[in-house]
């Protein structure tokens, strides 16, 4: 499928959108495989607001990893509430279009103009987020794609973010961060 850009993938709220998307995601492996079925059973259960930051049992999510192909690197931000280095996206807000969602968040969170995605998911993950004054914990239920910088891209971090790094492969090493941000430059890079 080619790479769209923001313009090409409008806001959609029925979660029929969402619940497409993850029934043609084609897991790689029993993990992936178990992490859709799960993420379809919480859409069985919240059909209406699973995309919402209101549905606070848990709720989808959508992400981003910013690839530089000329360089091969990839953009990571350093998460002001989580402290550690992560791929960029979040909150669906209601938009059941999920690599519209992860577009949208990495055109926010890295200031970079002309990002286009690849609108099919290389992975999916659930995590937790811990509680904070207004919100209980709860699990992201994250969907991930890859989005490309045009060559010459510049970031701007946004206020979610202490620092945007751009970081090749074999500099994750000393970085905090996860095993899914490794996991998915795994498979941007190998």
């Amino acid at each position: 499928m080619p790479r769209l850009q923001l313009a090409d993938l409008p806001s959609q709220s029925d979660l029929a959108r969402a619940r497409a998307i993850l029934e043609r995601y084609a897991p790689p492996d029993e993990e992936q495989r178990t992490t859709r079925e799960k993420m379809l059973a919480f859409l069985d259960r919240h059909p209406i607001d699973g995309h919402l930051r209101s549905c606070f049992e848990d709720h989808l999510t959508a992400s981003a990893l910013v690839i530089d192909e000329s360089r091969g690197q990839a953009l990571l931000t350093f998460h002001r509430k989580l402290g550690r280095w992560l791929q960029l996206g979040g909150h669906c807000d209601g938009d059941a279009n999920l690599p519209g969602a992860a577009l949208r968040e990495a055109c926010e969170e890295s200031g970079i103009q002309g990002l286009m995605i690849d609108p099919d998911p290389i992975d999916l993950d659930i995590h937790w987020i811990p509680a904070r004054q207004d919100e209980p914990g709860h699990l992201h239920l994250d969907t991930r794609f890859f989005v490309y910088a045009p060559a010459g891209a510049r970031e701007t971090p946004s206020e979610e973010s202490l620092s945007l790094g751009w970081f090749g492969p074999h500099e994750l090493g000393p970085i905090a961060t996860d095993a899914s941000v490794r996991r998915l430059f795994g498979r941007a890079f190998r």
